[in-house]
């Protein structure tokens, strides 16, 4: 996935606003205790950041 799939889906998904906040601000667990955005820094794969993201503010998995 690319970044901005990835950056349309956060937005589309929460809002604009709420996107930007919650890149830099929630922390995943399952990212080892990183955002979303210093995972996506550190390497981690966009779609794996997005699914993260996802499971963690239970969005409906047919949109993952």
């Amino acid at each position: 996935m690319r970044l901005t799939e990835f950056h349309g889906l956060v937005e589309g998904q929460f809002g604009a606003v709420r996107a930007s906040s919650m890149l830099v601000d929630h922390v995943l667990t399952t990212m080892g205790g990183r955002t979303a955005a210093q995972a996506i820094e550190d390497g981690v794969d966009p779609r794996d950041v997005w699914r993260a993201l996802c499971a963690d503010f239970d969005v409906p998995r047919d949109q993952w």
